[in-house]
């Protein structure tokens, strides 16, 4: 078997981080995980934006604080740049600033480097399939920012009407910091179900990401 054929079906990945002493250490475990490639390591974000100019990427594993261009500028660019490319965070800052910048930045995962490499893969894994995932003190923050911030109370920030009855069940999970497994879990149906329900709020809502939801379910008493 050639290794370009070894190769197909897995996903590419980037890592980013600006310490060497982490970047390849990671670098190394994730390209040991199955269906994992790791075609790059940068240092900085002109490293990552060159790296995915150069060839397919599927998923960029971003640290927030480097040199030259951060990694929120970086996630920014690369969602307006290519969009197909979906980047987790990685990063030892799990502050409130730092968790809305990010995910407003295009982020699909927010994971602290407490994580464990099978946290880290699958968080990459749902980022490529277009889910999101953040870890639970991620979580908890990002529900404490939303519940202890005033919401407007302007008419656009009511739901549309023609949601049904399970999209709105899964709006106020999402509220509650639920991923989509636990979701899934919870309602008893398929992951693959809970990303169509997803999909279609999202849509009829008018929802940009995971924290717009979040945000959403909570203003509507759904959380």
């Amino acid at each position: 078997m050639s290794e370009q054929t070894e190769q197909q079906g897995k996903l590419r990945v980037i890592v980013a981080d600006d310490q060497a002493a982490v970047r390849e250490p990671l670098a190394a475990v994730l390209g040991l995980s199955e269906g994992i490639d790791v075609v790059a390591a940068a240092a900085d974000g002109t490293e990552v934006l060159a790296a995915v100019g150069a060839g397919p990427v599927d998923v960029v594993l971003m640290d927030l604080r480097m040199p030259v261009m951060d990694g929120i500028e970086t996630t920014r660019r690369l969602s307006e740049e290519h969009p197909g490319v979906a980047v987790v965070v990685l990063t030892t800052f799990a502050d409130d600033e730092s968790i809305l910048a990010a995910l407003s930045a295009g982020a699909r995962g927010y994971l602290t480097k407490n994580a464990g490499r099978q946290d880290i893969v699958r968080a990459i894994r749902a980022a490529a399939a277009g889910q999101s995932v953040l870890d639970r003190e991620v979580q908890d923050r990002l529900l404490a920012t939303v519940r202890t911030k005033p919401v407007a109370a302007a008419p656009e920030r009511a739901l549309p009407e023609d949601l049904t009855p399970r999209e709105r069940e899964v709006l106020g999970l999402i509220g509650q910091g639920l991923p989509n497994r636990a979701i899934a879990e919870q309602l008893f149906i398929s992951e693959a179900t809970v990303k169509t329900h997803i999909n279609n709020l999202f849509a009829k809502a008018g929802l940009r990401d995971r924290a717009d939801a979040v945000r959403r379910a909570i203003a509507a008493g759904l959380a």
